[in-house]
């Protein structure tokens, strides 16, 4: 039947009831219990399940249509107006460490007075903030004003006991990923986003909005290197790297690389490559190649410890090289096999992008390529992700969770920096502009586009 026949609720239900359907099956299969709001999360093999994700995505896609469908616009638009409390209650929670006192508490919960006797905040504050977050499915509310985790809430909590934080608050979001970006964004992000407008219609007052809701000129790579910010950079760092480190599993790189088919002592440089944790991964996939990781003295520094614990000899013998560079000067290594950056041009405007890359292509050979990791923007109307595509009536991207984390950083990188996610085209613009031809696109979790030398 033709698709302009369908009835878009019926096949926005059906989509629901169907894929329900998939994800019960499947957690039958690997013998566990489909999930539930009441209890806190535990991962277990069906979490993973290729199936559960499929099925879990397309329920997401279609619920979330189904609600914009059907729900008054008033409503759906004062429901989206007001998620900026979403933002604050949750960075709030997260900074009073009521995620820990619940956790220590157990099942059972703790009455909002228990919680103001540790945190100090007045308890009548707390029931309002908890019921906020309660009403929209993180924690609940067992009996009146005692609160307990939730599938959800479970996961807001930090990797160190109360007692750890409170000895140690600037650490506090060390190896908490999912905290620190929430904080993030009640933090640093929700502050720089009260100029927004005021930048996207007047860009050439700042750098970005951070610029101006900060009052400084320097990025905020070099404001979190003053004294003072030192609680946003480890949080800032915790997220980065943690949620990296999970998001994109080595296979991304071995094979947007494609190392055998590069010659014996090729030179791939790293640029940007931080501890160089990505390029350990490559070397053992590639042994016969050589390496150099490139980035800014300190994180140098820290990636000599890193090396010196996972491979000393590769460094000894010169097989990686760890080199000290900024990417705004001009490359040193000339005539590498590859150049590749992971993550970096898309926290750039496009002027700052063309000078990163146009240094690369005045060191580049003939026979040098460039790849870039980064994620691809798409046009709401397209999917250019591998797999299938969208049934009806799901927007082509899949919405919300296509493109919906995709979307948000693309504001935040906006935010914080004037960076961007770019869509194909305009990556092809920006490697002309800078001396490269887009050859390929190896689709993913991040595409690897690679470019030759014009």
């Amino acid at each position: 039947m033709s698709a302009k026949l369908l009835d878009p609720l019926k096949s926005l239900v059906d989509i629901i009831s169907t894929q329900t359907a998939v994800l019960q099956s499947a957690y039958s299969k690997n013998n566990t219990k489909a999930p539930s709001l009441d209890t806190t999360f535990q991962p277990n093999l069906s979490e993973f399940d290729p199936s559960v994700i499929a099925a879990r995505h397309l329920i997401v896609a279609a619920a979330t249509q189904l609600i914009a469908t059907v729900q008054s616009p008033v409503e759906f638009l004062q429901s989206h107006a007001g998620r900026i409390y979403d933002t604050v209650t949750l960075g709030f929670v997260i900074d009073v460490n009521i995620p820990e006192i619940l956790k220590e508490a157990g099942t059972q919960g703790l009455h909002v007075r228990q919680i103001s006797s540790i945190t100090g905040v007045e308890s009548s504050y707390l029931a309002r903030v908890l019921r906020y977050l309660a009403t929209r499915h993180i924690f609940k509310e067992v009996s009146p004003d005692v609160f307990a985790h939730n599938r959800p809430s479970s996961m807001l909590t930090k990797a160190k006991s109360l007692r750890a934080i409170e000895e140690d608050p600037i650490g506090r979001f060390d190896n908490a990923a999912i905290p620190a970006f929430l904080h993030i964004a009640s933090d640093e992000l929700l502050n720089s986003s009260v100029p927004f407008t005021s930048f996207v219609k007047n860009p050439g007052q700042a750098s970005a909005p951070f610029n101006i809701a900060y009052k400084t000129s320097k990025k905020m790579w070099e404001w979190m290197e003053e004294s003072g910010n030192e609680l946003s950079a480890r949080k800032i760092t915790a997220a980065m790297k943690d949620t990296g480190d999970a998001m994109y599993p080595p296979e991304i790189f071995t094979s947007g690389i494609d190392g055998d088919a590069l010659e014996t002592n090729g030179v791939v440089v790293d640029v940007g490559g931080g501890s160089g944790l990505v390029t350990l991964a490559l070397k053992k996939a590639y042994p016969k190649l050589r390496y150099v990781i490139q980035d800014l003295e300190p994180t140098i520094a820290a990636a000599g410890k890193v090396w010196d614990e996972k491979d000393p000899e590769a460094v000894k013998i010169g097989q990686v090289q760890l080199q000290v560079h900024n990417f705004f000067t001009p490359q040193p290594i000339k005539d590498a096999a590859v150049y590749f950056l992971r993550l970096i041009i898309h926290d750039w405007p496009d002027e700052d992008a063309r000078k990163i890359l146009t240094h690369l292509r005045s060191a580049a050979g003939s026979h040098s390529k460039l790849i870039l990791f980064e994620m691809l923007a798409n046009h709401v109307t397209e999917d250019l992700s591998p797999g299938p595509t969208a049934p009806y009536p799901l927007l082509p991207n899949f919405g919300v969770v296509g493109a919906g984390f995709f979307t948000t950083l693309d504001m935040a990188l906006l935010t914080m920096y004037n960076g961007k996610e770019r869509t194909l085209e305009e990556y092809t613009q920006l490697g002309r502009e800078s001396g490269w031809k887009l050859e390929e696109v190896k689709p993913g979790k991040l595409s690897a586009l690679v470019f030759t030398p014009i």
